[in-house]
């Protein structure tokens, strides 16, 4: 399973526990080790993970261990990055991205 720096992996047992029940907005990078952009994502999430700590929780799900919730979700592209306020997804986004990009994609839910 791909390891990012400073982003917690979440299975379907501690999906509700670090997602659904977290404070503030959660980002979860819907991921697999076979996906070529999801490697290209990681440093990019390891640096959000890091910069934007005071406001946005990163955590990663191997799609291919945790059926269950890319089933939930309807997850059926990797890297989906989804963003979870209140136990609601609020926004996703598809395919790999800079920074800059992504973090423009998300700004209307941080």
């Amino acid at each position: 399973m791909m390891h990012i720096a400073g982003v917690a992996a979440v299975t379907d047992e501690t999906f509700a526990q670090e997602v659904l029940a977290a404070e503030g907005p959660v980002l979860v990078d819907f991921t697999a080790d076979w996906c070529p952009p999801c490697h290209q994502m990681a440093p990019v999430l390891a640096d959000i993970a890091r910069e934007e700590a005071h406001r946005l929780t990163v955590v990663s799900l191997d799609v291919d261990h945790n059926p269950e919730t890319q089933a939930a979700y309807g997850v059926l592209s990797m890297p989906t990055l989804m963003v979870f306020r209140g136990g609601e997804p609020v926004k996703a986004v598809v395919g790999a991205r800079g920074k800059t990009r992504l973090l423009r994609d998300l700004e209307d839910v941080l």
